[in-house]
C-alpha cells in the first residue's frame, strides 16, 4: 500500500478542480425539463482543434488521479463506484472506456458488456443480469450498455417486450412509466448503500454516426466492426432520440445524475467522461486507513527483523 504524500493533495486538488469546471456543465441532476436538442453533439466547450493538446494532458492529468483514487477506494473498502455508458453505435464508448481508465489497476475494475439477453437471462427479471454483475465495495463497475436497454432498444422494439414472457396483465400503457420508477428504486437503493453511480450517454449526431460507419466500411483494418445491423437501428434515430430524451428525463437524480457528453469530437469525449469520474470519486472524500497502535508495533517489529537479515 500506497502511503499518500502531502505533494500529492494539491496536484490532485488542482485536477479536481479542473475536471469540475470541464464536466459540470454537462451533468443533469433533474431532467424535467430535458431537451436533447439543446445539447449540440459537436461541442467542444469553445475549445478547437488547436486545442487537441490541450485536453489529451487533461486526459492525461484525469488518468493520473483516477489511478490515485482508485487506490485509495481500494484500500479503504467502503464505497463502490458504477458507471453506466449509453449511447447510439458508433458514438465511442469503447474507445473512451478504453482511453479514460486505461490508468487503473484491473485488479479494482470490472468491466461489463450487455447485449441481446441469453434465454437464462429472459427467464428472469429485467434487472437481473446486470444486479448480478454490481461491483463489490472498493472497486469500480463498468457497465458498457446497461439495464436502462430495457427502456430503449426494447422500447423501440416492442416485439422485445413480448420475448420477456411477462404475464399479460403487467404489460399495460404503464409498462414504460413502471420500469422507469423501478430503475429509480434500484439507483436510489443503491446510493443508500454505498454505490456511487454515474451515468454517460454519449451525444453523437447522425451525420457524424454516418461518417463513422463509413469509414468502418472503406478501411479494411475497421471492417470487423461493422454489422449491417448497425443501419437498421439507424433507421430508428428518430425514435431512439425521442426514448433517450425521456430516458434522461426520468432518471436523472442527484444522486446518479446523468452526463449527456458530446462525441462527434472523440478527443473531447475522453476529456469530459474522465472529467466526470475524476469529479464523482473526488467527492466521497477518499483516504487511505489509519493503522492502529497494534498495527504500528507490528510494522516497527517487522522492519527490526528484515533489517537485521544477513545477506
Amino acid at each position: 500500500m500506497r502511503a499518500q504524500s502531502d505533494k500529492d493533495t494539491p496536484d490532485l486538488g488542482r485536477i479536481v478542480q479542473g475536471a469540475r469546471r470541464l464536466s459540470r456543465p454537462y451533468r443533469v441532476d433533474n431532467g424535467r425539463k430535458f431537451r436533447l436538442q439543446d445539447v449540440d453533439p459537436g461541442d467542444t466547450g469553445g475549445l478547437g482543434a488547436e486545442d487537441k493538446p490541450r485536453a489529451r494532458e487533461a486526459l492525461a492529468s484525469g488518468r493520473e488521479a483516477l489511478a490515485e483514487l482508485q487506490d485509495m477506494l481500494y484500500a479503504q473498502d467502503r464505497w463502490a463506484v458504477l458507471l453506466v455508458f449509453q449511447a447510439m453505435d458508433a458514438a465511442g464508448k469503447d474507445g473512451a472506456i478504453k482511453h479514460v481508465m486505461s490508468g487503473v489497476n484491473p485488479q479494482g475494475c470490472q468491466v461489463f458488456s450487455f447485449k441481446a439477453p441469453t434465454s437464462e437471462e429472459l427467464d428472469h427479471d429485467y434487472l437481473w443480469r446486470c444486479t448480478k454483475s454490481l461491483p463489490e465495495r472498493g472497486r469500480i463497475g463498468i457497465f458498457n450498455r446497461s439495464y436502462y436497454e430495457e427502456v430503449l432498444v426494447v422500447k423501440v422494439h416492442p416485439e422485445f417486450l413480448a420475448a420477456q414472457k411477462l404475464p399479460p396483465k403487467l404489460v399495460g400503457k404503464k409498462v414504460w412509466d413502471h420500469r422507469y420508477q423501478d430503475i429509480r428504486a434500484l439507483e436510489r437503493y443503491l446510493s443508500r448503500n454505498g454505490v456511487l453511480i454515474r451515468k454517460f450517454f454519449l451525444n453523437v449526431s447522425r451525420d457524424e454516426q454516418k461518417r463513422r460507419f463509413l469509414e468502418r466500411i472503406d478501411e479494411p483494418e475497421k471492417n470487423w466492426k461493422f454489422s449491417a445491423g448497425d443501419v437498421k437501428e439507424r433507421g430508428h434515430w428518430d425514435a431512439y432520440m425521442d426514448a433517450y430524451q425521456t430516458m434522461i428525463r426520468e432518471t436523472s437524480t442527484p444522486e446518479s445524475p446523468w452526463y449527456v457528453v458530446p462525441a462527434d469530437n472523440k478527443w473531447y469525449t475522453r476529456a469530459v467522461v474522465s472529467a466526470a469520474i475524476v469529479d464523482a470519486m473526488a467527492s466521497l472524500g477518499l483516504r487511505y486507513p489509519k493503522v492502529d497502535d497494534a498495527k504500528l508495533a507490528e510494522l516497527t517489529a517487522a522492519r527490526k527483523v528484515l533489517l537485521s537479515e544477513k545477506r
